[in-house]
């Protein structure tokens, strides 16, 4: 794993270099090297330093090995792998000679903390260069010194800041918060690294001061994720304790950490993005250079300039001009706050403008290998587009739908070649949802499932391959959860009732928020194609037909269920008085009446609904919806539908979406509360492999 050369400068350069892999890591075996490595430098008089490396084109050391975290933190036997970690890393530190990490490529986790060890540390200025402690992310601590080092070398209030964001930097970036020492050429790394050895050991009074944490600095509130607030309480306590016993708490904190359900959620949900990054093996497919996108409003602008970001030509297409003018205007300013993030530069920002063309005229098509249809949810409009692109595209274009519950089948049935024909459901904001639903019809082919995979990959998405069906998967899941909760909301609770009992349950926004983020008018269609294929529980309630009615349409038209005022969210009187009204309440009351409910409303029961219950009410709703998709095959396993409503909707990602959750929280007692809802409510009723599971007491996953 580690090779050593002795130079006749008599400084030692121990070189990780992981046989036939790509990455370096830390597991048992190459800590177990470095252990025999650092016990021949401790004995070797001659040596005058030492210099960490990597062979590595673009890693330096990735880490710890999180399939062996992961197996440890489930049998609890991370105590003593970890202890392991912190001795051989403090033999490192304690070394009479100098030291210097010479970091070309990611250096993360359990890779920056071996260079923490070192007296100092130089990065390549290689874009592949990534600098960082991500183990807060995935529900742990950085636990072999990164608490405990990283506060003594950049003070503890940057140390809070870069441990409890969990992000990777630029080696500018590291340079500049003092994570590194020096930046070079790749070519000149070792060379830098020589020359620092022969300052010597650092004396401790020339490093940077120690100061507190800010005031302003907060562990951040992370539902379900005690990772952050373990860590700053370390950072906070690291400099009054020695190190031995900072690393003492840090090696408590771990070990408690790794027996949480939540953490090994993090860690399997990063091993899952890491399988729909990459793939199955199979030969390369051609790049995609040229591309087109019909329809410029929200999601088309958006699905174009992701293409033009990631290096691919695109003609915008669209019968009006106001609409090419908004698209191109959306455009510009999702470049405009990438910049202003810091996400890209302005030259890289004004190099994928360049690559949008916008047309209303129709335009030569036969050299694009993907058209990607963005246009209204209305099936005779698509189709329409269907059949003029069977006579504009090359015989060996890829034709997608971006619909997001449209049968996909029918829009092949339009073209010459339904061999050719897939979806690509985008999320919307396009720039920041990572999923794309990869809809696979019955005439879909083999080699456009594959070169479709491939594309979305590609320009950085991760696929999930779903049958094509009413909804496919995120939104067949999600819509009985949201109409239940407008349902809920007319029975009587309030909008922030409902939605602070799921943002305190685990999901992102509240279901009546998203209702409003998504927009009243497209809930509406969509619970309307949904309830032609599955019945009364994508039935959409009276509420969102009176919203509609009345173009409170949502966040985009200022108010739905709530009020929006520039950045404030308020509560709607407009739709507080219907509900009066609708209850046959008298101006000024509370709540509804439940003698005087209109038919069918939910009434007391629900008033009388704890948060707890609530969000559980709910949640089974999303649970219920899951399972059937696995049930029918309209994904392939339980990973697929699990990691779908993660990646599609912010389903709680510590709980490991639906399906482990519902695992965890035990399928008989799932079961038994849906039935139970299901006397008064047939929606409600438990799908075939829910019961069958809780009655044979067998797992929906196989580990």
């Amino acid at each position: 794993m580690i090779r050593r050369e002795i130079g006749d400068d008599h400084v030692c350069l121990l070189t990780f270099d992981r046989p036939e892999s790509g990455a370096n890591i830390f597991d048992v075996a190459t800590l177990d090297e470095l252990n025999e490595h650092l016990d021949f430098v401790e004995n070797e008089a001659s040596l005058r330093g030492l210099i960490i490396a990597s062979a590595k084109k673009s890693i330096f050391v990735a880490g710890a090995d999180l399939k062996t975290l992961l197996q440890q933190a489930q049998s609890g036997d991370m105590r003593a792998f970890i202890a392991t970690g912190q001795r051989i890393f403090s033999r490192l530190a304690d070394l009479k000679i100098p030291t210097v990490a010479a970091i070309h490529g990611a250096s993360a986790g359990g890779g920056y903390e071996v260079a923490l060890a070192c007296d100092y540390r130089i990065a390549s200025d290689d874009r592949a260069t990534r600098i960082g402690l991500p183990e807060t992310t995935l529900g742990l601590i950085p636990a072999w010194g990164g608490c405990t080092r990283l506060p003594r070398l950049i003070g503890t209030g940057k140390a809070a800041d870069v441990i409890l964001k969990g992000r990777l930097y630029s080696a500018q970036e590291a340079l500049k918060l003092g994570l590194v020492d020096e930046i070079a050429p790749r070519d000149h790394l070792l060379d830098r690294a020589r020359e620092k050895l022969r300052a010597g050991k650092p004396k401790e009074e020339g490093r940077a001061p120690a100061t507190p944490v800010s005031q302003e600095i907060h562990p951040p509130q992370q539902q379900g994720n005690a990772a952050p607030e373990r860590a700053f309480q370390i950072i906070n306590k690291t400099l009054s304790l020695s190190p031995d016993e900072s690393l003492r708490m840090e090696l408590d904190a771990i070990v408690d950490l790794g027996k949480r359900e939540s953490t090994q959620n993090l860690i399997r949900n990063f091993f899952l993005a890491e399988k729909y990054k990459k793939g199955p093996s199979r030969t390369p497919s051609e790049r995609v250079m040229h591309a087109a996108v019909i329809g410029a409003g929200i999601m088309g602008s958006g699905i174009a300039q992701w293409l033009s970001s990631r290096g691919v030509t695109v003609i915008l297409r669209d019968i009006a001009r106001e609409q090419i003018d908004r698209g191109l205007a959306n455009i510009e300013k999702i470049y405009a706050d990438a910049v202003k993030r810091g996400l890209m530069s302005e030259q890289k920002a004004k190099e994928g403008r360049a690559r949008i063309v916008a047309s209303t005229a129709p335009m030569e098509m036969r050299d694009v290998q993907f058209v990607i249809e963005a246009a209204s949810e209305k099936i005779e409009v698509k189709r329409e587009i269907f059949r003029e692109l069977a006579m504009q595209a090359g015989p060996k274009t890829i034709v997608a739908t971006n619909t997001s519950a449209l049968p996909v089948a029918k829009l092949a049935d339009a073209t010459v070649s339904p061999e050719h024909v897939i979806g690509l459901h985008f999320f919307n904001p396009v720039s920041r949802m990572k999923l794309v639903e990869v809809v696979v019809a019955t005439e879909t082919s083999e080699e456009t499932r594959e070169r479709s995979l491939a594309f979305v990959r590609q320009i950085g998405k991760l696929p999930v391959i779903v049958r094509d069906s009413p909804g496919f998967l995120v939104n067949r899941v999600l819509f009985p959860y949201l109409l239940e909760a407008a349902e809920l909301f007319e029975s009587g609770l309030e909008p922030n009732q409902i939605d602070d009992a799921l943002v305190q349950w685990g999901m992102p926004m509240g279901p009546l928020r998203l209702i409003d983020e998504i927009g009243i008018d497209v809930a509406v269609d969509i619970a309307n194609t949904l309830e032609k294929a599955y019945g009364r529980r994508d039935h959409a309630p009276t509420v969102l037909l009176w919203l509609r009615e009345r173009q409170m349409l949502g966040r985009k038209a200022g108010a739905g269920f709530y009020k929006y005022d520039a950045k404030v969210q308020t509560r709607n009187d407009s739709l507080a008085q219907w509900r009066r009204a609708l209850h046959g309440e008298p101006e000024g009351a509370e709540g509804p009446n439940p003698a005087t409910a209109g038919p069918g409303r939910h009434r007391d029961p629900h008033l009388r609904l704890n948060e707890e219950d609530l969000a559980r009410r709910l949640i089974f709703l999303v649970v219920n919806e899951a399972a059937r998709c696995v049930e029918e095959k309209v994904v392939d396993s339980p990973e697929d539908a699990d990691y779908g409503m993660i990646l599609g909707t912010g389903f709680a990602p510590f709980r490991g979406g639906p399906l482990r959750y519902a695992e965890h929280f035990g399928l008989n007692k799932v079961v038994d509360e849906l039935e139970r809802l299901a006397q008064s409510e047939e929606k409600f009723l438990p799908c075939e492999i829910l019961k069958k599971h809780a009655r044979d007491g067998t797992k929906i996953y196989t580990e």
